[in-house]
């Protein structure tokens, strides 16, 4: 029996809908609108009482699931390391996401296991039912999108009530939100403890659904990887890096678009530009710090212009050096994919010159440190 389609009866609300928030739990949601004080703009506001009734029923639900297949969660050991992508967003994190899932060996949690971590064990076949809650590609990109296509775990934070960055994207004109929980150094003991858990026990459902090993991509965890390992001493890292004077223009659009998309204000992008042109060197300060704790033999980086263009021998290089098994096993199904997708286009971007040396300026130790030039280059 296949999933009904979605029809132009919803085009409604993928131009509409601020969709990613429909996921939240009770608690969660009411959190959100209480410390933002609730200043939704008027469009929005049918989307907020839409959400406060769907909130309530995550909440029962996830109750439901604890009750019946809590002990068994509990009991899960997750006999397989989790794998960490990271990097800055528009790196290609997504796409290398995507790619290493195709194993079958593998697994990513996907959009609906993110968007509803607190009952997805019990209604996931449900998700190919639901597919018009989201739109069929991204709102950055041209990448395809879905309920069960691999997703980001920051979302699982958000959606669970712990604090995140991410919450911005819901009030853009605030603010910005918990800045604190992206390198965690900040939190208090409780806090920390909270968080660590709440990632655990997320992992430990995905591995219990699916017993292979859990692969989960999320650009925020660049800053983590002390805490990661803290949490899973035996996980390996895999960060993928690109040519900044494209990562710059490709991040406002994003964070543009995510505002636009999923925002329950209509976004003035104030301060956007400095937002991002400061945290992409936070970013790799701390990641530089991260990676000297790894075991070389458990980290491994590669370059998004050198996977696009073989992408299958980037790929072998990177199992061969991780010890990821047979990649023969592998690349029938990866072959498969990249013909699937050999006409897929990225989005490309045209800097000023002003743009151009702001970026030099800017982020010049991360441009020198991975040898790009400094010069636009095609996106």
């Amino acid at each position: 029996m296949r999933a009904p389609r979605s029809s132009s009866l919803f085009s409604w609300w993928n131009e509409w809908a601020a969709p990613l928030w429909i996921g939240c739990n009770f608690s969660a949601w009411m959190r959100l609108l209480i410390r933002n004080r609730f200043a939704v703009h008027w469009s929005r506001w049918h989307f907020v009482i839409i959400y406060t009734f769907l909130s309530v029923v995550h909440s029962c639900l996830g109750f439901l699931q604890k009750a019946i297949l809590g002990r068994r969660v509990a009991n899960t050991v997750i006999a397989d390391a989790p794998i960490f992508i990271v990097g800055h967003w528009r790196t290609g994190t997504t796409l290398l996401h995507e790619l290493l899932t195709l194993d079958e060996r593998h697994t990513g949690p996907t959009s609906y296991e993110c968007l509803v971590p607190h009952h997805f064990l019990l209604t996931e076949w449900l998700a190919p039912w639901m597919g018009f809650l989201v739109s069929k590609h991204r709102a950055m990109d041209n990448m395809d999108l879905s309920l069960q296509h691999p997703q980001e775990d920051e979302f699982v934070l958000c959606m669970l009530g712990q604090p995140s960055p991410y919450l911005t994207i819901a009030f853009p004109n605030r603010p910005q939100q918990d800045l604190r929980y992206l390198d965690l150094e900040r939190l208090t003991s409780r806090e920390l403890e909270a968080w660590k858990q709440t990632l655990f026990r997320f992992v430990q459902q995905v591995y219990f659904r699916h017993r292979r090993r859990v692969i989960l991509k999320n650009p925020p965890h660049s800053f983590r990887i002390k805490v990661l390992l803290d949490i899973f001493p035996q996980a390996k890292f895999i960060h993928i890096v690109r040519d900044p004077y494209v990562v710059y223009p490709s991040t406002i659009h994003l964070r543009q678009s995510l505002y636009r998309k999923h925002g329950l204000q209509r976004p003035t992008f104030t301060g956007l530009d400095e937002q991002v042109l400061s945290t992409y060197l936070d970013l790799y300060r701390k990641l530089d710090e991260g990676r000297k704790l790894v075991d070389p033999q458990s980290f491994y980086e590669l370059r998004y212009e050198d996977l696009i263009a073989d992408p299958e021998e980037q790929l072998r290089r990177l199992y061969e050096h991780l010890g990821l098994g047979d990649f023969e096993q592998y690349r029938p199904g990866l072959g498969k994919y990249l013909a699937e997708h050999a006409h897929y286009e990225t989005n490309t971007y045209e800097l000023t010159a002003e743009q151009r040396a702001i970026v030099t300026e800017r982020w010049g130790e991360v441009i020198d440190h991975y040898s790009y030039d400094q010069a636009p280059a095609a996106g």
